[in-house]
């Protein structure tokens, strides 16, 4: 006899295993893994360009992300928007834990994130405001920047190549005390709901986000303390992997601007692809060049002296006769243009005292050598016309010019 198949049962709610999705997964290698896996199938490896440069803006509630983002994207050079993590994660479940001061599962923060970022408009480079906020957001974004030095390597000496660029991750931490923060977060709430209500009232703009945290002292103090439970030290842990600058954003507009630009000094050595840097090796840094600039003029006018003291009085007299002058008139614009024919400057070292003359008394002086043809003679029988060719030194100077106030 025969014996039944029986079709398998579901299993009852209280032995199925529970969906991965529905795990609280605290464990970045899973996490990355499989979201990184259905990026694989959705857009293919060779599709999986993500920026050259990734700038992540982290910082304090009310330390001023939104207002410098804008700034930091001039700085840089870049002309896409910021991505907002916060407002990438607009479902109901995600704004119910904003609204009491959470934050929402890393899962679907890494998700949305990296599929943004695979956006063309992001391809040179992206401003993540919010990211990353919690130690496993922090692993998932090595495990990126793994990926993308992967990738790189793979498709390196391929068509491809150029889509697959040496990655850059900038860390920038703005950062206000607790009673900066908390003050700011209830300004803030108080201007969004006066704004609010003039919308309602007149029907005319945009009404903005308003945030409960911005509404109760209780709930602001609760969310900055998060972020030093949790944001402060996931961003700390970022120092000795990527570059990392730290604000001080107490201040005013301007100063916090400041602080930003000293912080963003560009060495681009340190983000070139290491065949370009061999390329560029012979060629200087600036700072290299003009570090003993000061001794190196100072024994070059001192070797005019006491080497060519005829030469280098001709050159003096010169310029004291004939250029001084016209800069004394152009004192106030502090630029002065002089064109001369003078056969003196035909001698290179009479054209370099010049220069380093006009450099030591604090003066910058830029020569350009224009050779213009002159017709002198016209042949009627060839029709050929005799030229001579006519040299005019065409000198720039600039300097500090005079600020003159009226009342």
């Amino acid at each position: 006899m025969s014996t039944p198949v029986v079709p398998p049962q579901p299993a009852s709610p209280a032995t199925a295993p529970p969906k991965l999705t529905d795990l609280e997964i605290k464990d970045a290698q899973l996490i990355f893994g499989s979201v990184w896996q259905r990026l694989e199938e959705e857009y293919g490896r060779e599709n999986l360009r993500f920026p050259k440069e990734i700038i992540l803006l982290g910082g304090a509630p009310g330390a001023g992300k939104g207002t410098n983002t804008a700034f930091i994207t001039h700085a840089r050079g870049l002309t896409c928007p910021p991505i907002v993590i916060s407002a990438l994660l607009d479902s109901p479940e995600a704004k119910a834990l904003k609204d009491g001061g959470n934050m929402v599962g890393d899962r679907e923060v890494i998700g949305l994130l990296l599929r943004r970022l695979l956006s063309a408009e992001y391809h040179d480079g992206a401003i993540l405001d919010g990211f990353p906020r919690t130690n496993v957001q922090v692993e998932c974004l090595k495990l990126l920047v793994g990926k993308m030095h992967g990738l790189r390597r793979e498709f390196y000496g391929t068509p491809l190549s150029i889509h697959f660029r040496q990655p850059t991750v900038h860390i920038m931490v703005l950062f206000v005390d607790e009673k900066e923060s908390v003050a700011r977060q209830l300004k803030r709430g108080r201007e969004t709901k006066a704004h609010n209500e003039e919308v309602l009232r007149s029907r005319v703009g945009e009404l903005m986000e308003d945030r409960p945290t911005d509404h109760d002292e209780v709930l602001a103090r609760r969310r900055y303390r998060v972020f030093k439970d949790q944001t402060w030290d996931a961003l700390q842990s970022l120092k000795e992997t990527f570059h990392y600058h730290f604000i001080n954003a107490q201040g005013t507009q301007h100063e916090v601007e400041q602080n930003i630009l000293k912080e963003l000094n560009y060495q681009s050595t340190l983000e070139l692809d290491p065949r370009t840097v061999d390329r560029l090796r012979n060629v200087p840094v600036a700072n290299e060049i003009i570090v003993h600039a000061r001794q190196e003029l100072v024994k070059r006018l001192d070797s005019y002296e006491f080497g060519q003291p005829e030469l280098f009085g001709q050159v003096v007299g010169f310029i004291a006769k004939k250029i001084l002058p016209i800069v004394q008139r152009h004192a106030i614009s502090g630029a002065a243009h002089v064109n001369t024919e003078d056969t003196l400057l035909e001698d290179p070292i009479a054209l370099a005292m010049l220069i380093d003359v006009f450099s030591e008394r604090g003066f910058h002086a830029v020569v350009d050598l224009h050779r213009i043809e002159v017709p002198e003679r016209f042949d009627v029988t060839t029709g050929v016309i005799s030229c001579r060719i006519k040299k005019v030194f065409r000198i720039q100077i600039r300097f500090q010019g005079s600020e003159i106030r009226r009342g």
